[in-house]
């Protein structure tokens, strides 16, 4: 029997677990989206999952995920609801229970087309866009000569350290994951100083580069080449498309463009931290 709009926005919203993660992986799938079932068990961990149960106990109605950096800064991904109960309020009503729970927070997401009308709604404004891309590196054209090895346990305070100065807030809570949730985790040093770091982590049949903070371009550049070399599969990763040559580059090696993004934000003007240096986040779903 359908549920009535008045009954579904009744429906008590909870703190998911880790063991909702398969109940997670099948509204990925319900929604024609990939299980991730490695992302959605980094995202319950390092973060707070949301989520609505279906009163005919078919699993999840909604859900979303909040990755938080203190009261500076909170990230929303993963917004989900099942298609049986699509266009119905649902989103809205999950959306408005994590406003609510994070109050003057400021918060930010990555929005496709369809969803940004909603945020907008929702007093969220795009501050940037970034570019899916996804493809076998071919190694076409040259990476530039930056020194780039793989990160070791003596490397995690000083990546910590770059990484705050960067992302302008603390997420040592998810870059000290980094090392058991990613295939590969690569540093670049120059003169003793690490001046970037990335790692490619295993999504379906693909490795993700993210989190990418890179003095400029070309130690970017140097560090996607190191992962591409490392790696058996194709690569993606969504790049903020201000940074021109590091995506004219990436799709002279073979990594084409599958979409871009809204970046966006609620209750700040812009993100915090140097968007120079930040390339690529470690996942739209966690900023």
């Amino acid at each position: 029997m359908p549920i009535s709009p008045t009954a579904l926005a009744q429906l008590p919203v909870r703190r998911l677990t880790p063991g909702d993660l398969l109940a997670c992986a099948d509204l990925s799938e319900n929604r024609e989206w990939p299980r991730e079932e490695h992302k959605w068990g980094f995202l319950l961990t390092a973060g707070t999952g949301y989520g609505i149960d279906d009163p005919t106990g078919e699993g999840l109605l909604a859900c979303c995920v909040v990755t938080s950096y203190g009261p500076g800064l909170a990230a929303i991904g993963m917004v989900l609801v099942a298609e049986r109960y699509a266009r119905q309020g649902v989103g809205r009503r999950l959306m408005r229970h994590v406003l609510e729970e994070f109050g003057d927070t400021p918060l930010t997401l990555h929005a496709t087309a369809n969803g940004q009308p909603l945020y907008e709604q929702l007093d969220f404004t795009e501050t940037s866009r970034a570019e899916m891309v996804r493809g076998r590196f071919t190694f076409a054209t040259p990476a530039p000569a930056v020194p780039v090895r793989p990160a070791t346990a003596d490397d995690l305070q000083a990546i910590l350290r770059l990484d705050l100065e960067v992302f302008g807030l603390d997420r040592t809570h998810v870059i000290t994951r980094l090392p058991a949730f990613a295939d590969h985790l690569r540093v670049a040093e120059e003169n003793g100083e690490i001046t970037g770091f990335a790692a490619a982590w295993p999504n379906m049949d693909t490795h993700v580069v993210g989190p990418l903070i890179a003095r400029d371009p070309a130690t970017a550049k140097a560090l996607i080449a190191s992962l591409a070399a490392a790696s058996d599969r194709p690569l993606r990763t969504d790049i903020d498309v201000r940074h021109t040559s590091l995506l004219s580059w990436v799709k002279e090696n073979g990594v084409d463009p599958i979409a871009t993004n809204s970046v966006m934000i609620r209750s700040l003007s812009d993100l915090p931290g140097d968007w120079r240096r930040r390339f690529a986040p470690l996942t739209v779903a966690a900023g």
